[in-house]
């Protein structure tokens, strides 16, 4: 009974990856817009793309530090 709830749970916390990926998706795609409406700003615009994908990823890996928590250490 636990070991199923274990699974069910970081199935559960695992869903944050999907955000993760729509919201890197999302950060590039503004990233090509910006640059196709204004290419003189391309070094800027760069760096707060990698930025927001730093971010980004970063939410995406909590969300499997709390799937392996959920996993291994309870």
């Amino acid at each position: 009974m636990l070991q199923g709830a274990k699974l069910i749970g970081a199935g559960l916390a695992t869903i944050g990856l999907a955000g993760a990926g729509v919201g890197i998706g999302t950060v590039f795609a503004a990233l090509i817009n910006s640059m196709a409406r204004n290419p003189s700003l391309q070094k800027q615009l760069f760096a707060y793309a990698i930025l927001g994908f730093a971010l980004t990823e970063a939410i995406a890996l909590f969300a499997l530090m709390m799937a392996f928590l959920i996993l291994f250490a309870l």
